[in-house]
């Protein structure tokens, strides 16, 4: 395949041939069959990373690490890690802002949030990566559909990137309408789901789909006050209930899956084979939707390193640790390999039973920062004395 060449403001070729193949591959979940392919794209936009963002390639010099170290597939467990709190405290960026379409930020916590930049062809690795995997689990459809969006009106003020997710969710089929759960007023979100209840009481008579995007939590309070007031309904064949971002602060409130699965069925009638889970971040824009036995199986777009809670060494297959996620998706912000607050375990994926070998990743909780030292801690504090930031 010819190589897609740009030129950067120093006039130097970019060569990114190899982040295209990878996410034009068409099985999005061959990642055996990916790994030199998937190192490759690493490699060469590490390489990108160093030259155009000051701050990564101080964290790089840091710890003595070198693009061109990474040699074999083994080699990506030693590229440094950010921890996502480094995004939330330092603007990091690879390109000026003029070259990049959009911003996204997380939901933020305590005031502060990671915003993330994506020029064109880090979107348009993100639509193919969309396409693929939603097309393998049958996510589009021509038929119309009535859509309950259990998160945030969009709003020029928002650029949340959980806001653009859902709102892209919405574009899976033609949309005859969109409801929201929490609508801007007096410039600050409130809930509505007394106008989201009688929408879904509205469309349950009707004859085209309804398909739901968005919180559980927000779901879960849902189908309680219909419960409790005896409201249920039978949604249309082909209604589906899409979930993503988390409990968020209502972590008090979170009740297992087969609980929400069952009441869903109780009050909608819609069965555990049409609700689907997605799992990301902001810092790690990858799309992780679950298997139909609610797995999130790795796609070819990312790779997940497991480590050891004490050590911040690689754990290994059926360990529990800290979740270190590695993307080569986008030029714009260094988002190669980020280290998440999760603790995870990678499952063999043959033991998932679906079909798909593609190894599994399980969220069993949260650890804040505070409670653990990083080695990147080390490479924070180098930049806080910088003089570029």
């Amino acid at each position: 395949m010819p190589a897609c060449r740009r030129k950067d403001k120093r006039g130097n070729p970019v060569l990114m041939r190899y982040r295209s193949r990878l996410f034009g591959w068409k099985d999005p979940y061959a990642t055996k069959e990916t790994e030199g392919l998937f190192l490759d794209a690493v490699r060469e936009n590490c390489r990108f990373q160093y030259r155009h963002c000051g701050p990564y390639r101080d964290i790089l010099d840091y710890f003595h690490f070198s693009p061109e170290d990474l040699t074999e597939y083994k080699d990506l467990e030693n590229l440094p890690f950010l921890p996502t709190w480094v995004f939330k405290n330092y603007p990091l960026f690879s390109m000026p802002k003029k070259r990049m379409l959009i911003q996204a930020t997380s939901s933020g916590t305590k005031g502060k949030f990671s915003r993330v930049g994506f020029e064109f062809s880090g979107l348009w690795n993100g639509l193919r990566m969309v396409l693929k995997v939603g097309r393998y689990r049958n996510l589009f459809s021509l038929r119309p559909a009535h859509y309950i969006v259990l998160g945030f009106k969009p709003h020029k003020g928002n650029e949340t990137a959980v806001t653009k997710t859902a709102y892209g969710a919405t574009l899976f089929t033609p949309a005859l309408s969109r409801t929201f759960a929490l609508k801007m007023k007096d410039g600050k979100y409130e809930p509505d789901l007394e106008g989201v209840i009688k929408a879904v009481e509205k469309h349950g008579r009707g004859c085209f789909p309804v398909r739901f995007m968005g919180f559980p939590s927000y779901l879960y309070f849902m189908l309680q006050k219909m419960e409790e007031r005896k409201i249920s309904v039978k949604l249309p064949k082909g209604s589906k209930i899409l979930l993503g971002g988390g409990w968020k602060q209502f972590y008090m409130e979170q009740v297992d899956k087969q609980t929400l699965y069952q009441l869903a069925e109780r009050v909608l009638g819609v069965g555990e084979t049409d609700i689907i889970e997605f799992f990301g971040a902001v810092e790690h824009p990858i799309l992780y939707c679950d298997c139909p036995r609610h797995h999130f199986h790795v796609p070819v777009y990312s790779r997940v390193v497991i480590r050891d809670v004490d050590t911040l060494k690689p754990a290994g297959m059926e360990q529990v640790g800290l979740v270190n996620l590695i993307t080569p998706m986008t030029l714009a912000t260094p988002i190669l390999s980020i280290m998440t607050d999760d603790l995870g375990v990678l499952h063999e994926g043959e033991s998932c039973g679906c079909g798909n070998t593609s190894p599994y990743l399980e969220i069993i909780g949260r650890i804040g920062f505070q409670d653990i030292r990083t080695c990147a801690a080390g490479a924070a504090d180098h930049l806080a004395q910088g003089n570029h930031i």
